[in-house]
């Protein structure tokens, strides 16, 4: 089996003051767990959105290469992005996003060309006419479209169009040139590039409902209109608990259309600090939605918008919410990767949590000497002690420590921050006490009692 880490062990003290001892290293998931193979079995692809800054970060960039054979760019081809400057471009960050995916063999899906949003102050605060408004447009789609002409598969031309009743939202395109904007997009799109397929792509269209419906009915009058939209993006930005339960058949009834549907921007957000029992659920929600793009033999895929909770957009949007991505904050798989796995076809047992932990003290009248090993019994992805105590932690070994008040946190350093299934990792520290320095009385693991070794 591959390096697992250990996520988080409670040593049971009496006393005030606590210690956090951390291994937060890069880790993946079990070898024979490879999501990608999995969707490519299944005729999907399985994908994950990045930024520039994530892709910066080695371990974020290791497992999106290595897990995921599709990439959308979190902010890299929106027009604030690509065109800050009327008439001037910035390819950058698209490129090397690209750049990243043909590396690593994976399909771009663009994102996104026309959106009410992250648009530059140059366009939001200027004066145009119609005409002159809908040329921007134009312009715009043709010269990003034919930038990235032959290396982006999937095109979101236009992003979030409706609101919540299914009508047209208010927005700078809708306001001055009508719904028709859209067709002209798609359009543009197409004549820039004849072989990318082109979508409309919204949020809260998951289910049937009054938002679905809007966009059902636009997708019907652009399909007559012989307007060139080759499918519908379901953004998929979800709560635990409440994945919809026609989610399949929304996704069939706009497939029997003649279009391709996929789930494009998929997270599963809880109220925090994350229980096990959200975590259950949300592995069982992140299967549901991908069991429905399973089913719907029009569906091409499904790409989680993030990889990581280190790096989510949720809780800076939802406070006091998020763990909403397939891994914890230390890159480690949650059950929701396996739930991920498991609707793709994967058969395999999630591996299970487990430890032993040896404690050894040498003491003496004002301080000790104390000596940890934890051994991952089990070959669940951990990471993060957490360590009550009523002592003062002086020096520490293995581990890089800081103290504010009576909180002491210790990190794992470059070298030891994974744990193989069956393996070892031991630190030390130095410390000061007065009145008792009482040894341990018993070890967790996530809330699991871990035996002593």
């Amino acid at each position: 089996m591959n390096l697992q880490r250990l996520r988080r062990a409670a040593l049971a003290m009496t006393g005030a003051v606590a210690l956090l001892l951390g291994f937060a290293g890069p880790g993946h998931a079990a070898a024979d767990v490879v999501l990608r193979d999995l969707a490519t079995a299944k005729g999907k692809y399985i994908g994950v959105a990045a930024t520039a800054s994530e892709l910066n970060i080695s371990s974020y960039a290791s497992i999106a290469g290595t897990q995921f054979n599709s990439a959308t760019p979190g902010n890299e081809m929106k027009w604030e992005s690509v065109e800050p400057t009327r008439g001037t471009y910035n390819w950058t960050g698209g490129d090397n996003l690209v750049g990243f995916a043909q590396a690593h063999t994976m399909q771009v899906r663009g994102h996104t060309l026309v959106w009410h949003s992250q648009l530059p102050s140059w366009l939001t605060s200027g004066t145009f006419t119609n005409d002159e408004l809908h040329a921007l447009m134009i312009k715009h789609v043709t010269d990003e479209v034919t930038h990235f002409k032959g290396k982006i598969t999937h095109w979101d031309v236009v992003n979030e169009p409706l609101n919540e009743d299914g009508t047209f939202r208010q927005s700078l395109w809708y306001n001055q040139l009508g719904s028709s904007y859209i067709a002209d997009a798609l359009r543009a799109a197409r004549a820039a590039d004849p072989a990318a397929k082109l979508y409309i792509n919204d949020y809260n269209t998951d289910g049937t409902g009054a938002k679905s419906d809007g966009m059902y009915n636009l997708a019907k009058s652009l399909l007559a209109q012989g307007v060139p939209l080759d499918g519908i993006g379901f953004q998929g930005h979800l709560i635990v608990g409440s994945v919809p339960s026609t989610i399949q058949a929304n996704l069939q009834r706009f497939a029997d259309l003649g279009l391709d549907v996929a789930v494009t921007e998929l997270d599963i957000r809880m109220v925090l600090p994350a229980t096990d029992a959200e975590l259950a659920q949300q592995k069982a929600d992140f299967k549901a939605v991908v069991s429905a793009c399973v089913a719907v033999s029009r569906c091409v895929g499904v790409t989680v918008w993030g990889l990581t909770d280190a790096t989510s957009w949720i809780p800076g949007v939802f406070p006091g919410q998020g763990a909403a991505t397939p891994y914890d904050e230390n890159y480690q798989p949650k059950p929701a990767y396996y739930g991920i796995a498991e609707a793709l076809g994967w058969t395999g047992t999630v591996p299970a949590a487990g430890c032993t932990v040896t404690y050894g003290v040498n003491q003496w009248n004002t301080g000790f000497t104390a000596n940890v090993t934890v051994k991952n019994t089990g070959g669940s992805a951990v990471g993060g002690w957490t360590y009550p105590a009523g002592q003062k932690v002086t020096q520490a070994w293995n581990a890089t420590v800081t103290q504010s008040g009576t909180a002491v946190t210790a990190t794992n350093l470059s070298y030891n921050g994974t744990i193989s299934a069956g393996g070892t990792q031991s630190f030390g520290f130095n410390a000061t006490w007065s009145g008792s320095n009482p040894a341990p009385t018993g070890f967790t693991l996530n809330g699991t009692a871990c035996a002593a070794g």
